[in-house]
């Protein structure tokens, strides 16, 4: 059960959206364009890295969302996001990934972990400035987001087929809209 009053049917994020929509908007427009939004790193990258720092803070309900999600756009290849999460150095990944998902494992922790070496491996392995600034960005939202989900209590489904069900959904629709419909239909 949650810390605070929120809607019984909507786990994690979800209720915590639909609970202060003026806070929602700004939150899921930041999801939309790190994970959807124009970009050299496709959606099932940007999404992949959300799972490993999801996955590496234990938030259950996020490292499922996006883990579904970036597998989704990964041509449903959950076993890839799960090497991932386990190991990114030794999954079937290009080095620019690797060296991606380094550096967000390094925010994870603390951004004072990232190192001038660090960003010279990205760039030797082939990351643009801006693929380097969207990784530490969505590192940084991502602890933001587990936190929240997290610090409240929220519930999050154990069946993985939930997840599975609703990627497809969200990977065409995106974050925003998904709380825009949730709170059309309130009365």
């Amino acid at each position: 059960m949650a810390h605070i009053q929120l809607r019984e049917d909507l786990p994690g994020i979800r209720g915590l959206m639909v609970f202060r929509p003026e806070t929602a908007e700004p939150l899921n427009q930041l999801a939309d364009i790190l994970l959807r939004g124009p970009n050299t790193l496709s959606p099932g990258e940007r999404e992949l890295i959300a799972a490993f720092v999801s996955s590496r803070n234990d938030c259950f309900f996020c490292q499922n969302v996006h883990g579904a999600v970036a597998a989704h756009h990964l041509g449903d290849n959950e076993q890839l996001v799960l090497a991932v999460k386990r190991d990114p150095e030794s999954a079937a990944i290009s080095d620019k990934m690797k060296a991606l998902l380094a550096i967000a494992g390094k925010v994870q922790r603390s951004g004072k972990e990232v190192t001038g070496e660090d960003i010279a491996r990205a760039r030797e392995c082939g990351a643009s400035d801006t693929e380097i600034h969207d990784t530490v960005l969505i590192a940084a939202a991502f602890c933001m987001f587990n936190r929240y989900v997290d610090g409240l209590g929220t519930w999050a489904p154990a069946d993985p087929e939930v997840y599975r069900q609703r990627a497809p959904i969200t990977a065409r629709e995106g974050y925003a809209n998904s709380i825009r419909r949730i709170l059309e239909q309130q009365p």
